[in-house]
């Protein structure tokens, strides 16, 4: 079936599965406000005079605003069984929400269907067994909160889950216990069951404190007979296939230059061997505020072992193998943490929220290629809004991102780099490295105006925008783009004289956008 008629039968019956019991002959009538939906949606008009596509930068560690394309959501709630506030009664609720980035003629899929997912399906049942306890079944996502300028979730757990959990709640804390799958989000096509388990805790001692841990564990056994349960495709070291084969792809053309000959290729090929795998996720929260002219302040941090990846498929010489990878991939991790506060700096004439965020990503089975497996990144955002009135208001933002590559060159300074790097050869390991930049700078000022019609708050929605924003980067077209850079003597843009392509190092971008919450 086409995936997009699919994703478009699917938001139906889950839409006739909600009207269906909305419109049931027994009390539904009457309590006409069991059901309830909300959302959130942003859209923009972004006219791009330099080649790019409607984005001032390449991603949200500028910052979200001006970063983000078109985003909208639509979260629904039906209470079979009605919740009375302040009693240990039995309640139960069905929750759905689609969303999805793409908008008609605002971006490249004009508003598709396939750009949109049933991201989240659960229900709840609360003082089922156990009084101040709620149950969950369906999808589990959970998260401490957000890092509103950036739009990034650190401290998230059970995103890719699916399946039962538990949560107490007390006016001090909260605790939560579940345990599912998440191989169909890990692996997607190639399923293969990922048991999870994990916890979070949140606690407020005081008002104005709060403090949450969290972890989850995954854990995905060999399947006997599966082929996309774990495996590693293992070669004698007279073969000599190394890591250093298996990132450049050429695993195949190793193990077939070094035979005797080519006869002996299928008889001698390694068959693979199954193993298990296991990652994790430790997440933590520290809130405070309510302290004078600060609001509040997040603090989230994760460490991750990453799942490894399966396998992939190599062509060579006609011949198509299957190079299982689970040995070469299951020894990266992500370390991220980050911080942002929200400032009254005078009442209702001038808010200040600023953020910072630090990441250390490695991969210790590679380490000698240039990539995004291998790097530190850091940054910071800091945005005002001045209240002419209150509902015009002034907004300004400025950012710097640095982001340093551990192994080597990963960007290119100019469309011409590879010619000021070792006289046009790359590096002496054929590849590994890219361009002649191990660090990527890169700052970014925006400035508009606001019309916010429920008054006060840099957060306040819904919010009508008139933005200006600048970019500049060391890295040459820094942002997402249809500009030719190809050093192809055909390329019919340049010529033969391909070395005169010019270098682009800012980017412009007016934005005509409204973002709401309903």
């Amino acid at each position: 079936m086409n995936p997009h008629l699919r994703r478009l039968l699917s938001f139906l019956a889950v839409l006739l599965s909600f009207a269906w019991a909305f419109a049931s002959p027994n009390d539904a009538r009457a309590d006409d406000d069991r059901f309830s939906a909300g959302g959130y949606f942003r859209i923009s008009a972004r006219p791009d005079f330099q080649g790019g596509k409607s984005k001032l930068g390449l991603w949200n560690i500028s910052g979200r605003l001006l970063n983000e394309s078109q985003w909208a959501a639509l979260e629904m709630r039906l209470q079979l069984i009605k919740q009375t506030p302040g009693t240990n009664e039995v309640w139960t609720s069905l929750h759905a929400k689609i969303e999805g980035g793409s908008a008609h003629a605002a971006d490249l899929l004009n508003g598709s269907l396939g750009a949109f997912a049933l991201t989240q399906l659960y229900a709840k049942a609360g003082n089922v067994l156990i009084e101040d306890v709620v149950w969950q079944v369906g999808t589990l996502d959970f998260y401490f909160g957000d890092l509103g300028l950036y739009d990034m979730k650190f401290a998230e757990i059970f995103y890719e889950t699916v399946g039962l959990s538990a949560t107490w709640s007390s006016p001090m804390a909260d605790i939560l216990v579940g345990i599912g799958d998440s191989g169909y989000l890990k692996h997607s096509n190639g399923y293969s069951p990922v048991l999870t388990f994990g916890a979070a805790a949140r606690i407020r001692p005081v008002d104005g404190f709060e403090l949450g841990l969290g972890a989850e564990l995954f854990y995905e056994p060999s399947v006997d007979g599966s082929e996309n349960s774990p495996h590693q495709t293992k070669f004698a070291k007279d073969t000599g296939v190394s890591k250093e084969a298996f990132i450049r792809h050429e695993v195949l053309q190793t193990y077939a230059e070094n035979l005797v000959s080519a006869s002996a290729f299928e008889p001698n090929y390694p068959t693979p061997t199954a193993l298990s795998a296991f990652s994790y996720n430790l997440v933590g929260y520290l809130g405070f505020g309510k302290l004078g002219a600060l609001k509040w302040n997040n603090l989230f941090f994760n460490f991750k072992r990453l799942h490894p990846e399966q396998y992939y498929i190599e062509n060579y010489n006609g011949i198509e193998k299957r190079i299982y990878i689970k040995e070469w991939t299951d020894d990266r991790y992500q370390f991220n943490i980050g911080d942002e506060m929200n400032l009254e700096i005078v009442k209702e004439r001038f808010d200040l929220t600023w953020a910072a965020m630090f990441g250390y990503h490695f991969d210790k089975d590679d380490e000698i290629s240039a990539s995004e497996r291998n790097r530190m990144i850091w940054s910071i955002v800091a945005r005002g809004q001045i209240y002419v009135t209150q509902t015009a208001h002034i907004l300004a933002e400025t950012s710097f991102a640095q982001e340093k590559s551990l192994n080597g060159n990963l960007w290119r300074s100019s469309a011409g780099s590879i010619w000021k790097n070792n006289a046009g050869i790359v590096d002496a390991l054929r590849g590994l490295e890219y361009g002649d930049l191990d660090v990527r700078n890169t700052w970014q000022g925006k400035i508009g105006f606001v019309i916010n019609p429920s008054g006060y708050g840099i957060f306040s929605r819904p919010s009508l925008r008139l933005l200006y924003g600048v970019q500049y980067s060391n890295m040459h077209n820094a942002f997402d783009n249809s500009n030719v850079e190809t050093q192809s003597q055909s390329n019919e843009f340049y010529g033969n004289d391909f070395k005169s392509i010019p270098d682009n190092h800012w980017h412009h971008v007016i934005s005509i956008e409204a973002e709401a919450w309903f």
